[in-house]
């Protein structure tokens, strides 16, 4: 006994409607596309929330201040200033300056990690206001500055550090600190995408800021250094951005000493933010 199999012929299916795909995948009404506020927020809340999920980044904003205020005041202040209690009146705006400029390397080493991983593939592909997820993270990292700058001025405190610009004084200092580290944070980035490891973002950095800060008026005051380093420490943005903010905190504020400080922070963005972003829309 054999099978007869009859192949029947598939019917002709109609071509599908675009408008009845676009129906059954939207069930419901499109979400609006989020502002460019809302999105540069929404990647400050991400960089923050790296902090619940690492703690251990909280010791770069809280164990390296105390670190870096407690030993170099308790090594230069009996050589440099005859106690502690005075040479810390003159060191710690500047060790404050130096340990957030410091922190701050940490912006492009986080976006060289991001990239290598492939999470800014996802971002780019997301209808966003593009440079969001750049200027997000910075936004983020303002708050690792601000808690670094207060745990310095609390120990200072603690050691007998007085402001005579009273609490006024050092609130404005720490702002403007903030303004600046959020400009400098751009260069990083900068390296944060030219570089192809974060070892190497980091070495780079370092490379760059020893130098600035350690030949700087951050530790003693330039007048008692020879005359080309003087020279040096004169032009070195580093120490405008230290004189900035300690002037303030000592109730000396000076309109020509913020404005240079704010000339430099505006450099470095006008410089380093255009490369920035051209290297986030064309890196692979």
């Amino acid at each position: 006994m054999t099978d007869t199999i009859t192949n029947t012929p598939a019917p002709d299916l109609a071509p599908a409607d675009i408008d009845s795909i676009l129906a059954a995948l939207a069930s419901g009404e499109r979400p609006q596309r989020p502002s460019a506020l809302s999105a540069a927020f929404t990647h400050g809340w991400r960089a923050l929330l790296k902090i619940k999920h690492v703690p251990e980044q909280l010791f770069d904003v809280t164990v390296f201040p105390v670190m870096m205020t407690l030993m170099f005041t308790f090594l230069f202040g009996g050589a440099l200033a005859g106690s502690t209690k005075e040479y810390v009146q003159f060191f710690l705006p500047g060790i404050m300056v130096q340990s957030v400029i410091f922190i701050t390397m940490y912006t492009g080493v986080g976006l060289n990690v991001d990239f290598e991983k492939g999470v800014f593939d996802r971002f780019r592909s997301l209808p966003i206001w593009r440079p969001s997820a750049i200027i997000g993270p910075l936004l983020g990292d303002a708050v690792r500055y601000s808690i670094a700058a207060t745990v310095i001025v609390v120990l200072g405190l603690i050691l007998g550090f007085r402001p005579d610009g009273g609490v006024v004084g050092v609130v404005a200092a720490i702002a403007l600190l903030l303004v600046l580290a959020f400009s400098l944070s751009w260069v990083w980035t900068t390296f944060g995408l030219i570089l192809h490891t974060e070892k190497s973002v980091m070495g780079v950095s370092m490379m760059l800021l020893f130098p600035l800060t350690f030949a700087s008026n951050i530790f003693v005051d330039p007048s008692t250094m020879p005359g080309w380093l003087e020279w040096f420490v004169g032009i070195n943005p580093i120490s405008w951005l230290v004189t900035a903010v300690r002037n303030p905190m000592h109730g000396d504020a000076s309109a020509g000493d913020v404005g240079k400080a704010l000339a430099a922070s505006a450099g470095f963005m006008v410089v380093f933010s255009p490369i920035t972003m051209r290297r986030y829309r064309n890196k692979n």
